[in-house]
């Protein structure tokens, strides 16, 4: 009897109007909580918004801080809206949507969203034997796939395989990575450049994997915060709009090595995609630069394919002749990424994205007013699409 509902969507009703962080480092002396306090301080100044107007919190469920002590320790107010988001690396751009969301509907006015690590100086998850073993992992772990590294090694495999990928392939990632993190004085890996030789020569980590086909190990913390569109025109920084948000978790996915799939080389990135670019006004072929999780090489060529920007089994040709580089066909991972700036979970992803659309990095495209920040592929996943 009411009047027709129309589909509501988060379309550039939020904006992202600060960025922080830590240094990044292999071993930093400061606890998780003090750095989180100090990324979260830092992207508040840089908004020019006071601690106390902070009612909102979002993290992830792998984050040993939690919102009680952060919003005592940086001098909060009220807070009405506090959430955490699960599966590690897959969590980062929900973080954000999530404040998002709360923010649009009315539920708070100033977002938080934060990750703080020491896994440069800190123990494996894996490592920890007195912890039972989730039901899945009793299917691999005692069998030697140990490390997400060892599973991703195998779709990694199965991939090269199906597909025709090569070990060059995976290089041209770690390469276009590199090449942006020696441009970035904040990178881990500013000063230190990577060539095919070094590659090739590298040692095994799970094979095909090699040193370089892995992230680095990293202590250090991000924040950014969120606040409706209408306020972040008011903020000390150029608003980077939260144009779509999505979140992805495939039918009968099992993480990392997707068993159960259908098809195992089409993740989660698959499914976060689809309502991604559903509720957006542009396509993959109007991304002026993209932050794709890359917590392995292999995982880029795959998500290339589950982003739309090539067919499925063209990932790995689409890295040749230069496309990962500035101004190739889809400059990558502007500060480095997870395997050259900084290992956090994902989090650099999405302020690098922010600085792009500022026109504030240090390897900079030309122009963007684009930009796709996805979170970890593999396990269940997020995405952003960011617009200035």
């Amino acid at each position: 009897m009411g009047a027709a509902s129309t589909t509501a969507t988060l379309k550039d009703a939020t904006a992202i109007a600060g960025i922080g962080q830590t240094p990044f480092a292999k071993r930093l002396p400061e606890s998780e909580k003090t750095l989180a306090c100090r990324a979260i301080l830092a992207a508040l100044d840089d908004a020019g918004i006071a601690p106390s107007e902070v009612d909102a919190f979002a993290s992830y469920t792998m984050e040993e801080t939690d919102e009680v002590e952060i919003a005592k320790a940086i001098g909060a107010g009220d807070v009405t809206f506090f959430g955490k988001v699960g599966y590690g690396g897959g969590g980062s751009c929900a973080t954000v949507a999530h404040l998002a969301a709360a923010i649009a509907t009315g539920q708070a006015s100033v977002g938080v969203a934060w990750r703080s690590r020491k896994r440069g100086s800190g123990p494996r998850p894996w490592t920890n034997t007195r912890v039972q073993l989730p039901t899945p992992a009793q299917w691999t772990r005692p069998y030697g796939l140990l490390r997400p590294a060892d599973e991703i090694g195998l779709l990694a495999r199965r991939y090269m395989h199906e597909f025709g990928a090569t070990r060059d392939h995976f290089f041209n990632v770690a390469l276009a990575s590199r090449n942006r993190a020696n441009q970035n004085p904040a990178a881990m890996m500013y000063d230190r450049p990577l060539t095919r030789e070094m590659y090739m020569t590298a040692r095994w980590i799970s094979e095909p994997l090699c040193l370089f086909d892995n992230c680095l190990e990293t202590d250090g913390a991000l924040a950014c915060v969120v606040v409706s569109a209408e306020r972040a025109r008011d903020c000390r920084r150029r608003p980077v709009y939260v144009h779509s948000a999505a979140q992805g978790l495939p039918a009968q996915h099992h993480g990392m090595v997707n068993y159960w799939n259908d098809d195992p080389l089409t993740g989660p990135s698959w499914t976060a995609a689809r309502r991604l670019w559903k509720t957006a006004d542009f396509g993959p072929q109007d991304v002026d630069v993209a932050q794709i999780y890359d917590a392995f090489t292999p995982l880029i060529p795959l998500s290339l394919e589950g982003y739309g920007f090539c067919a499925r089994g063209e990932g790995a040709a689409f890295t040749e002749g230069g496309a990962l580089e500035i101004g190739g066909r889809l400059p990558l991972n502007t500060g480095g990424g997870g395997l050259s700036e900084a290992y956090v979970h994902g989090f650099n992803l999405i302020t690098e994205g922010v600085r792009q659309l500022r026109g504030t990095g240090t390897a900079q495209v030309p122009g963007a007013t684009t930009c796709l920040v996805t979170a970890g592929e593999g396990v269940p996943t997020s995405a952003l699409l960011l617009r200035s």
